[in-house]
């Protein structure tokens, strides 16, 4: 093969993507909820979750909306996360019952896995999933291989990119 990179193996997700990806989410977590099917609360993980979450709590008529800000990677290189901003406690109850904690993203488990210690009994959901932090989730959409790097639409500017197997 080539030299590169590991997230050089690169799945661009545009923003009609992720919001038709975040849509299907909504509706596969549609009558799920704990209260006659209804959640109580959207939290997302910030900063990727934010549009994710925005989308299901528009589509599932959830107004409670609030974050929790980890903080995990470095630029591109991934530490151990630590969280930097809670939800409301009121809102959280003493285990996240019938909350919907969102993110776009779950990628070895560390971050679900120190949010779903907080709140055990919050129903995790993310966009994408790889591998190693699958069991982490409750409620994925679409499963990408643990060596490709998602670049996510707010990150990424208008520019040519190399294709993956060489050059032309």
């Amino acid at each position: 093969m080539t030299d590169r990179l590991p997230h050089e193996k690169g799945f661009h997700v545009s923003w009609d993507q992720i919001h038709r990806d975040a849509r299907a989410l909504a509706w596969r977590l549609d009558g799920k909820g704990p209260d006659n099917g209804a959640w109580r609360a959207v939290v997302a993980i910030t900063r990727g979750g934010m549009a994710p979450a925005m989308i299901v709590s528009r589509e599932l008529d959830i107004r409670v909306v609030d974050t929790i800000s980890v903080k995990s990677y470095n630029h591109q290189e991934q530490t151990m996360p630590r969280v930097i901003k809670a939800p409301q406690a009121d809102i959280m109850g003493t285990d996240g019952e019938g909350v919907l904690v969102v993110d776009d993203l779950v990628d070895t488990g560390k971050t679900l896995e120190l949010v779903r210690n907080l709140y055990p009994k919050a129903h995790f959901a993310t966009v994408y999933a790889k591998p190693e932090g699958r069991g982490m989730v409750d409620t994925y959409i679409t499963e990408v291989s643990q060596d490709t790097w998602i670049f996510f639409p707010w990150d990424m500017a208008l520019q040519y990119v190399e294709p993956y197997r060489g050059k032309d």
